[in-house]
């Protein structure tokens, strides 16, 4: 519930007010959507089918900055829970900060498959199998806490009304399903046999897990929408969040594709290639339909004079994950159609990025951003 002590984080807007302390009271976890957004600028850039010269070096220097971003949050959360646990606290029994707990697991997954995608040029495939080991294992079991005990603190400790829901509350679930779709990289690197069917199975039961929580959800999420009154306006761009679990389970299955085979037993190692094309097509199909509708909405509020917030984040991870599942289609379906869909949501991503990048920079060096919530 939002209230006026403690309002939603996404609603701490730019404003320039001289002579403002600066202080990490007020950092919350939704800023870990910068580190998400920051990641995935790199790893998606990495599969898309053109050729770019010097393309590869700037994505290495965009997941270094996402890494850099991701030490600084973490050291200035842990600062946060030492000297503001009242606050923080605050944030774990509020309904409209909770959720963003999700975020934390999916920086430290976004970050850790970004090593081995593109970090591995610059700091070598060894680290960038370490570096990635240790984010996804600590990313896993943060989204798989976040999965459980969001939801149920929202069910135990308020009681909220249908009226009160928003896309935020898909954020804990959809954890998992990034933990799915960038565990089957580290399968390989695991001991042939027992360890790697083991991995990449787990990933699977994520899969699993995410999407049906998520289709347990989604119907709240639209029903709020259709019968409720419309988002406030600052709250527009999450509905972008619905993205992350269409293009991101659409990532999860391309990559069990390519990792099941020498893994798994027959028929199950290529039961995913069937499975990939059948799910990944569909899904996608709504992933368009729903980014048409969220583009809109965010059109409409902009024109009703929607100024900058945390919630812009929401355009970018979301949509590199339709990025990557367009990529994986276009391998295996061999069409050219999911290769120009993969370049023109690339450029989508670009863009939502560079916006909101510089606008929370600014937001930063002004002290807006992390200024007591008005």
């Amino acid at each position: 519930m939002v209230t006026a002590a403690h309002p939603h984080p996404a609603r701490r807007a730019v404003t320039r007010r001289p002579g403002r302390v600066r202080t990490v009271r007020h950092l919350g976890p939704n800023w870990y959507a910068t580190v998400m957004g920051t990641a995935i600028v790199a790893t998606a850039g990495a599969g898309l089918p053109v050729h770019v010269p010097g393309l590869r070096t700037a994505l290495t220097a965009v997941w270094a900055l996402a890494l850099v971003a991701l030490v600084a949050l973490l050291a200035a959360r842990a600062v946060h829970w030492t000297h503001h646990r009242d606050q923080a606290r605050a944030d774990l029994q509020d309904p409209a900060a909770a959720p963003f707990y999700g975020c934390l697991s999916m920086a430290l997954l976004a970050v850790g498959g970004g090593a081995l995608v593109v970090g591995r040029d610059w700091i070598g495939t060894p680290a960038a199998v370490a570096l990635d080991a240790v984010l996804f294992t600590a990313g896993t079991l943060t989204g798989l806490a976040a999965a459980v005990c969001v939801p149920y603190l929202l069910v135990v400790r308020r009681r909220t009304a249908p009226a009160q829901v928003t896309p935020v509350w898909l954020l804990p679930v959809v954890a998992p399903m990034v933990s799915a779709a960038l565990g089957p990289p580290l399968v390989p690197h695991l001991p042939a046999g027992q360890p790697r069917a083991t991995l990449l199975l787990a990933c699977v039961a994520m899969f699993g897990l995410s999407l049906l929580a998520t289709l347990v959800m989604l119907p709240l999420v639209f029903g709020r929408l259709a019968t409720g009154d419309p988002l406030p306006q600052v709250l527009t761009p999450t509905l972008f969040l619905v993205l992350g679990p269409l293009g991101q389970s659409t990532t999860a299955v391309d990559r069990f594709a390519v990792t099941a085979p020498g893994v798994l037993p027959a028929p199950f190692d290529r039961g995913f290639d069937v499975l990939a094309v059948l799910y990944g097509v569909p899904v996608m199909g709504f992933a368009l339909l729903w980014l048409a509708l969220a583009s809109a909405l965010v059109v409409r509020a902009r024109r009703r004079g929607m100024g900058f917030a945390m919630t812009w984040w929401a355009l970018t991870f979301p949509v590199g994950t339709c990025v990557t599942g367009a990529e994986g289609l276009a391998r295996h379906t061999g069409l050219v159609a999911y290769e120009v869909l993969s370049v023109c949501l690339y450029a989508l991503l670009l863009t939502a990025w560079g916006v909101a990048a510089v606008r929370t920079a600014r937001g930063l060096l002004d002290g807006g951003l992390l200024a007591a919530p008005r």
